[in-house]
């Protein structure tokens, strides 16, 4: 199976005015396609970080990106919003959601860009939100669902138009037990279906468990990488 991403020496400084921060120190990472990897860390690791590079939302200091054999750090914005538009999806720990827009429409977003027709859109965004068990929801807004409904909208707006790879951000930090459980089910059950590629950054080693491998970060660093059965979890 080949690499679907590949990180190469890559590095991240951040300057504060004469001082300079060192997110990330010479990453190399190999993810192939359909793998599930969960970015372990404390707060302040750099495992988020790492995801923004990975996702092309921030550009590497030094060291090569390669998503789908193409190295996206040398990318401009406009080609880059197109790459993601195209092949990533995203969930966030905030929802990041659209305040005025129903959850049909919020969730119909990635198709747009798509080009798919909106009778076309309307029709896939209702189903997916039937998947999610939102069926009930499909024309309230954010601010009438709980926090619960509104990450099962985001992860429905993520996962509509089949991306090859979805990046989660603390997918489940604002929500509760059970319903982390329910989210983590339905993230990784979509996964799956589909083969895409699924890379979680948190720092709850309960969600680590559903991952196929567990990159650990500390201090900008690759500390180490578990595979699950090496964990004894399969």
């Amino acid at each position: 199976m080949e690499n679907i991403i590949q990180l190469n020496n890559v590095k991240k400084i951040y300057r504060m005015g004469d001082e300079k921060i060192y997110a990330l120190k010479n990453v190399d990472l190999s993810i192939k396609q359909g793998e599930f990897i969960c970015l372990l860390g404390t707060s302040g690791s750099g495992k988020s970080t790492l995801l923004n590079l990975m996702a092309g939302l921030e550009k590497p200091t030094k060291g090569e990106i390669i998503i789908k054999n193409k190295s996206i750090e040398k990318m401009n914005e406009k080609q880059l919003a197109k790459f993601r538009q195209e092949n990533i999806g995203f969930v966030f720990q905030s929802y990041n959601l659209l305040p005025m827009l129903t959850a049909i429409e919020n969730v119909s977003l990635p198709l747009i860009f798509r080009g798919v027709s909106k009778k076309n859109r309307i029709k896939a965004a209702a189903k997916m939100l039937q998947s999610v068990g939102l069926g009930d929801r499909l024309n309230h807004k954010p601010s009438e669902m709980s926090g619960g409904q509104q990450q099962r909208v985001s992860i429905a707006r993520a996962f509509i138009s089949k991306p090859s790879i979805v990046f989660a951000d603390e997918p489940t930090g604002n929500l509760d037990t059970k319903t982390t459980l329910d989210i983590m089910e339905l993230i990784t059950n979509f996964a799956r279906q589909s083969n895409q590629t699924l890379i979680i950054v948190t720092h709850d080693i309960e969600i680590s468990h559903y991952a196929d491998k567990v990159v650990y970060i500390k201090d900008g660093e690759i500390e180490r990488i578990e595979e699950q059965n090496q964990r004894g979890i399969i």
